[in-house]
């Protein structure tokens, strides 16, 4: 299966574990050593348009306010965030969104099927993430395992040297899927 047909697959879990989110679970910490809840949900709402205008080709540089100033305590960020992932996921749902190239934010083009694994990814594992900070359980289905394995694997050192991913962190071979992508972006999947 192809990055157009997995990503609405991909996003729906996310979007079941964010609605199940409760208010006093926003200060738990999560796998992500640098976010907790809060500051994870503050993180996929900052980067979230300018994913979605990569699918597009259109260069969304993220808003003028920094990413820690966001305010979940004014509105709906449960609405905002579930319609931001949905956005995302109708965007990329697109075959045209994983051809040729792209921007993500900034001026640098690359290509489309690179950023459309990252989003993919980033989706998953920051799912992951906010499942674990909250006492939920994700699961995503064998076809779309396989496929961001596949771009973790080919885009990890690359993650790493960019500071997105931690140091790799030793998963049998025989592991759990879930578990080996986790592995690679640097997360202890017990």
């Amino acid at each position: 299966m192809s990055g157009d047909q997995l990503i609405g697959r991909a996003i729906a879990p996310v979007v079941q574990i964010v609605r199940n989110i409760k208010p006093d679970q926003l200060d738990a910490p999560t796998p992500c050593a640098e976010f907790d809840v809060r500051r994870l949900v503050h993180h996929l709402l900052f980067w979230g348009p300018s994913l979605e205008g990569a699918a597009r080709k259109v260069a969304v540089p993220p808003p003028a306010e920094a990413e820690s100033d966001l305010d979940l305590t004014q509105g709906d960020w449960v609405g905002d965030l579930v319609a931001q992932l949905e956005r995302i996921a109708a965007a990329w749902s697109v075959p045209q969104a994983w051809q040729g190239t792209t921007h993500m934010g900034g001026p640098t083009e690359m290509p489309a099927p690179l950023v459309g694994g990252m989003v993919l990814g980033e989706t998953l594992v920051h799912g992951w993430d906010l499942a674990r900070g909250t006492g939920q359980q994700a699961a995503w289905d064998d076809d779309i395992l396989d496929y961001v394995h596949r771009e973790v694997e080919a885009t990890a050192d690359m993650g790493r040297e960019m500071g997105i991913y931690g140091p790799e962190v030793p998963v049998p071979a025989d592991a759990p899927l879930l578990h080996r992508i986790l592995g690679l972006t640097g997360r202890r999947p017990a």
